[in-house]
């Protein structure tokens, strides 16, 4: 079993000073959890593989494509491979967990 707590992850990724932790890889999926302070930008370009977000924690706008949501606790956010998307309004610092399928960087771009 790989099993995972919040607190921890969240630890782990401050410890190592990036804003992205992948913390599971596997065959058909990869997990990570990716963090922006209140006020951040987020420079991240569209993926070659479709994901899934989770909001542990913070208040925000998400755009996909031209449509725009704000994000908080308990939101849930799919964005296809390829689509142009990013957080941003980020009122309260932002802890998303991040389902990539496939893997990350397995794709073709």
């Amino acid at each position: 079993m790989d099993a995972h707590e919040v607190t921890d992850l969240l630890e782990a990724r401050r410890r190592r000073g990036e804003s992205y932790l992948e913390f599971l890889r596997v065959a058909s999926m990869s997990c990570g959890l990716y963090e922006l302070p209140r006020g951040a930008e987020d420079k991240q370009t569209p993926h070659a593989e479709d994901e899934v977000y989770y909001v542990v924690r913070g208040r925000a706008r998400i755009r996909v494509r031209s449509e725009d949501r704000e994000v908080r606790p308990g939101s849930v956010v799919f964005v296809p491979a390829h689509v142009e998307h990013r957080f941003h309004d980020i009122l309260e610092s932002l802890a998303v967990l991040v389902f990539f399928a496939p893997p990350e960087g397995t794709n073709p771009r």
